[in-house]
């Protein structure tokens, strides 16, 4: 037997049909659930500053090495020439420490310090964007690359050459313009974390957040 639509062989009577006068409710397209998708940081504003990182880095490079070559020319077997009295005077002295003649017994180790240190400020560099940060990691890249080329290519030879330190103060130290540079880079490295700021050009703030 073929039975028809309607027909009470075909009907299920737990369901309501049309011709009971019930309606039945009709289903209606859910909305689409939110689901939370992770934030994304934004990209830094500006562009990188690479250009000014290797501007400032050859010309702190350049003028160190023009003052070496100088006052090795002019000073070296001299006596001291008086700058400020006894207080700032030129002479010569060739250092085979750090910067300001420290450890003078580790001229190897402070060569791949140096070389290290070269390395770590490039691969900082592929990610900023800051200008202050820029030049800090500028100032720290010449005076490193003024100081490893003393020590490659100055007297006793490779990787143990002595630094021309001519810069004399006081009661402090004798020291070169390589020196100045990493010094005036490093404090400026400091005040820059000391005040949040990164290297892409984000401010870090309490509590891990990022502007």
């Amino acid at each position: 037997m073929i039975s028809t639509q309607g027909s009470p062989q075909t009907r299920d009577d737990a369901v309501p049909s049309p011709a009971d006068g019930v309606e039945v409710p009709v289903a209606e397209p859910s909305e689409a659930v939110s689901v939370d998708e992770p934030t994304v940081a934004e990209k830094p504003k500006g562009p990188r500053r690479i250009g000014v990182l290797l501007v400032i880095a050859v010309l702190a490079f350049l003028i160190d090495l023009a003052s070496k070559l100088l006052v090795v020319a002019k000073l070296e077997n001299h006596s001291a020439i008086k700058v400020i009295g006894d207080v700032v005077t030129f002479q010569v002295i060739r250092n085979s420490g750090a910067a300001f003649g420290m450890g003078q017994a580790l001229t190897v180790v402070f060569t791949m310090i140096a070389s290290a240190v070269i390395v770590v400020i490039w691969r900082i560099a592929r990610r900023l964007y800051s200008l202050p940060w820029a030049i800090a990691l500028g100032l720290l890249l010449g005076g490193a690359l003024g100081n490893l080329t003393d020590r490659l290519f100055r007297w006793p030879g490779v990787f143990r050459g002595h630094v021309v330190d001519f810069i004399s103060v006081q009661h402090f130290a004798v020291f070169n313009l390589a020196d100045s540079a990493i010094v005036c880079g490093g404090i400026l490295v400091v005040l820059l974390s000391f005040r949040g700021s990164n290297p892409d050009g984000t401010v870090h703030q309490q509590g891990g957040k990022e502007e």
